[in-house]
């Protein structure tokens, strides 16, 4: 499957802290379900995007579409891509995989659940159960060696589960030293971070962009441009 060239809209997810919702909503235990709808409602708005953006009339592919998330944005597109919530007695629920999505950009998503999920986590937020033997799309991860996260049990490597255990096309970018916000990408006009590191932000910005790029040589450029540095910033292993 080839991968896009268009990366679509930020969207405005109902927790967002622009929104201020109540700890107590009701709507709360399904949130995580409402993120994904709000990305499928971005990509059934492409033509009124497209028309209300002036000069990007005419310029976007729609069946060239890209998904990317960093966290719980990361956890929200890859059920674009074909991940599931395993229930409670480790049963795949419904396939939210969307055919118009072509490839995925997948910055520090959470790993598996259950007994890797520390007690807060699984108190919290019983939908970090995925199952990613279904995320077939193609995709580029992104993961900090450093990212050390209250949510699982282990270590770092938490965050490479959806490249380990995933079928098909999919490319993982490790940052060395980075932790969960990669180097500085909290969040839209967000400056905290623990690791602020422009350079870690240039790298993967780079790198993503290039991979959304299929046939273009930027990709393996920048590929094989990390192995020969005398202090690598990461490190590209593909499957």
């Amino acid at each position: 499957m080839g991968r896009p060239r268009l990366r679509g809209p930020a969207t405005t997810h109902l927790d967002s802290r622009t929104l201020a919702l109540a700890a107590d909503d009701p709507r709360t235990p399904l949130i995580w379900r409402i993120r994904v709808e709000d990305l499928r409602r971005a990509i059934d708005g492409l033509d009124l995007l497209e028309a209300a953006v002036p000069g990007l009339a005419g310029r976007v592919d729609h069946g060239r579409v890209a998904v990317a998330g960093h966290s719980w944005g990361a956890q929200s597109a890859s059920m674009l891509l074909g991940a599931r919530v395993l229930d409670a007695d480790g049963v795949p629920g419904e396939d939210l995989s969307d055919p118009r999505v072509g490839a995925g950009v997948l910055l520090a998503l959470t790993g598996l659940g259950g007994a890797d999920l520390s007690p807060f986590a699984a108190g919290h937020f019983p939908f970090m159960n995925p199952s990613f033997d279904g995320m077939t799309t193609p995709a580029l991860l992104v993961a900090g060696d450093k990212d050390q996260s209250a949510l699982t049990v282990r270590g770092p490597d938490w965050f490479t589960d959806g490249y380990t255990l995933s079928p098909g096309d999919k490319s993982l970018l490790t940052l060395y030293g980075a932790e969960h916000s990669l180097g500085g990408i909290a969040g839209h006009r967000v400056a905290e971070t623990t690791d602020e590191s422009p350079e870690h932000v240039a790298l993967f910005q780079r790198l993503t962009t290039a991979y959304l790029h299929p046939g273009d040589p930027a990709w393996p450029a920048a590929r094989t441009a990390l192995d020969p540095a005398p202090h690598p910033l990461g490190r590209i292993q593909s499957k």
